[in-house]
């Protein structure tokens, strides 16, 4: 069955929708400023959003998140996590949560550095729970060595043994080329993350990463590099041991985008039966919005597959759902008479990548972006993202049924 036979159960629901007798509910303070959904599972199978609530005119907000116990359909009251504040809110580098089976919480997030030495730089603290968010510790630094000045672009995963791990981009690096290096550190216990190691340099400095395990235990990262001095173009690698080691990076696909500047859209992706699947911008060799696929876990990779016909699309997500299909998400710019908005987009593939139905999730007068998406069953698909109301923004979600 085609996505445009799929029913919008809640078509542009806000996140929390506690009366679902209405379609459109929102839960972020009239005058507050919302941003960057991400979303999670509980280790119960229950469905979390989180995201960045900032005062009107503000430049840095707290973190909220609210759950769902019913596959998205109702959510809790948003929960403030007041340990993680400061937040500068960049839907590339959104804060993110995880919940571990031993009951600890962990939140990540962003801040700004204001560092001479690079305009740009951030740095990234996380705050724990363990107690079902009942109460928070004090926000503590990923990194504490003096060395490092700029974190950013981070991620975070939950490993098969039950611990957390992270990535992030660092300005720590052994040799004198442009980029960052990507770092790799794993919780130990309560503890927090500890053993942090480089495992890339000259990564593009201002891309999002994505940190992914599989069901085999595989630990994925995918992030954009900076090859021969001017190619920006997406890789992967692969830790079959639990992060001991990792192969050697490939390219998914070889774009050989040749760009001195900042993409600020990273790579997505997802396993299923039939191998891994990646979705991401380029503007090599065509501009928009790409997949492909990987059935031997990263050693080759299919030729890329142009997603959306708009030529400016960005910033893809994709999921899996338990019936073996994928989803694909990203925004595009429309052009509504003299006003240039932004709508999702969605692509829905077989489990072999067959194209099945592509379309939009939102409607051409509002301004929507940055999407997400989880596959939540075999028919049900949750999708938050931001709409910009006047002067403002919220998040919102919608739950697509099969």
């Amino acid at each position: 069955m085609g996505m445009r036979q799929w029913m919008i159960l809640l078509a542009m629901c806000t996140v929390a929708c506690n009366n679902p007798e209405k379609k459109i509910q929102v839960l972020s303070h009239a005058t507050q400023d919302a941003s960057c959904p991400y979303l999670t599972t509980t280790t119960d199978g229950k469905t979390v959003i989180s995201w960045v609530e900032a005062p009107a005119g503000a430049d840095t907000g707290t973190l909220y998140y609210a759950v769902s116990d019913d596959k998205g359909k109702t959510f809790s009251s948003p929960q403030q996590v007041p340990t993680a504040n400061g937040i500068l809110p960049h839907a590339e580098n959104m804060p993110k949560m995880v919940f571990k089976p031993d009951g600890e919480i962990i939140a990540i997030y962003g801040v700004e550095q204001n560092d001479p030495r690079n305009k740009y730089a951030g740095r990234v603290f996380y705050t724990r729970s363990l107690n079902g968010g009942k109460n928070w510790l004090p926000a503590q630094a990923l990194v504490t060595d003096t060395g490092s000045y700029d974190q950013r672009y981070f991620d975070i995963a939950l490993l098969p043994d039950g611990q957390a791990a992270a990535i992030w981009l660092d300005n720590r690096k052994d040799v004198d080329a442009e980029g960052s290096s990507l770092y790799f550190a794993v919780t130990d216990g309560h503890e927090g993350f500890k053993q942090e190691r480089s495992l890339a340099e000259t990564v593009c400095q201002c891309c999002r990463t994505d940190l992914y395990t599989d069901g085999d235990g595989g630990i994925h990262i995918a992030f954009r590099d900076i090859i021969n001095d001017s190619i920006r173009d997406m890789v992967h690698m692969v830790s079959t041991d639990r992060g001991a080691s990792f192969s050697t990076m490939n390219r998914i696909s070889a774009d050989n985008w040749v760009v001195r500047g900042c993409p600020h859209t990273g790579p997505a992706m997802v396993k299923n039966k039939e191998g891994m699947h990646f979705a991401w911008f380029t503007m090599g060799g065509g501009e928009g919005v790409y997949y492909c696929q990987s059935a031997d876990n990263g050693q080759t990779y299919t030729h890329k597959q142009k997603v959306s016909s708009v030529p400016l699309a960005k910033h893809p997500q994709i999921t899996a759902l338990a019936d073996n299909k994928v989803m694909l998400v990203w925004d595009e710019p429309v052009k509504v008479k003299n006003t240039f908005n932004s709508r999702v987009g969605f692509q829905l593939r077989d489990g072999a990548g067959k194209v099945l139905d592509t379309g939009v999730l939102t409607p051409d007068s509002v301004y929507a972006s940055y999407p997400v998406l989880k596959g939540l069953d075999e028919r049900t698909v949750l999708v938050a993202y931001t709409q910009r109301e006047g002067e403002l923004q919220q998040v919102r979600c919608m739950v697509v049924v099969e």
